[in-house]
């Protein structure tokens, strides 16, 4: 694709956080070095009028700010940013994630070269709330746990849906989806911290590809204060887990992958993120988080 060529990669940013950051996020987006790309901010009613005030002097006619008329949670403003897309490809950014300047540039590069891929794994890098480099266990795990592909490499069927249900490697704000793709499935609203890895496999099981990129174009925001990390020690994370696993399990009988279907039962990597998390519990004095973190870690 050229720079003029008409089909732009949409970014939707799904908005609730930090101004700063998401200034940060949307400075990094004018930063590109290709401008085939549009913006559109979607505030889920974060109470800072300033926001709104903000975007109403933006002059980039690429960038859009909407405000949902009431609070739509997670699920619902990720619809809404779904809902919302009308081009060839499009992605869930966060809202304090950046950009490198040459990212649009190489997902562009790589919707080309690669017509039969349905998401795209940029390279990633994490940083911490000062932007600086870090890696956490977490991250670690998802370094094991990811193929290792030097060039770009196409991955589909029971391998990785077996990948993606041992442990999820997958950086969901930096996906790029094939729209039309991506808008036959929907969120699923009971599972709000782990929706993204459904909805992933939801289309991997449907026969969609996924092209992983090692170039790293991407920079992650690593927390400790976002959702998943604060519903661990209370144990609602897991109580999660186990449900949607139990029903991946069964999705991956009935598609005949039987690998897969033995990946999801045994979540050996979510169980061993609850071994971690028992200390904290057991500080935080939170007793029915620690039974429910016990429960998980002994795959009951």
């Amino acid at each position: 694709m050229s720079a003029a060529d008409p089909r732009p990669l949409e970014i939707f940013i799904p908005y609730w956080g930090d101004p700063d950051r998401l200034y940060a996020t949307v400075a990094s987006i004018l930063a590109q070095d290709d401008p085939g790309w549009t913006l559109t901010v979607v505030d889920d009613c974060y109470p800072d009028p300033s926001v709104a005030e903000h975007f109403a002097g933006e002059q980039d006619p690429r960038i859009r700010y909407e405000r949902n008329s009431t609070n739509l949670g997670i699920a619902g403003n990720w619809e809404r940013c779904l809902g919302l897309a009308s081009g060839e490809v499009m992605m869930f950014m966060g809202c304090d994630d950046l950009l490198e300047p040459g990212f649009v540039g190489r997902v562009r590069t790589l919707v080309e070269q690669h017509p039969e891929a349905d998401i795209i794994q940029p390279g990633v890098r994490v940083i911490d709330d000062e932007d600086q480099p870090v890696t956490g266990l977490a991250d670690r795990v998802k370094g094991w746990l990811r193929p290792h592909d030097a060039v770009p490499a196409l991955h589909s069927g029971e391998d990785l849906a077996a990948s993606l249900l041992r442990g999820n490697w997958l950086y969901w704000p930096s996906l790029v989806f094939r729209t039309e793709r991506v808008q036959r499935f929907a969120f699923r609203r009971d599972l709000p911290i782990i929706l993204d890895l459904a909805l992933v496999v939801d289309m991997v099981a449907d026969g969609c590809t996924l092209l992983i990129d090692p170039e790293v174009t991407f920079a992650y925001r690593r927390h400790s204060a976002s959702m998943s990390g604060t519903t661990l020690t209370d144990g609602s994370r897991f109580a999660q887990d186990r449900r949607y696993f139990t029903g991946a399990a069964e999705q991956m009988r009935r598609n005949g992958w039987p690998r897969a279907a033995r990946a999801a039962r045994l979540r050996w990597t979510s169980r061993l993120h609850g071994i971690t998390v028992l200390p904290d519990a057991v500080r935080q004095h939170r007793r029915a988080g620690l039974a429910q973190v016990l429960r998980h870690v002994a795959g009951r």
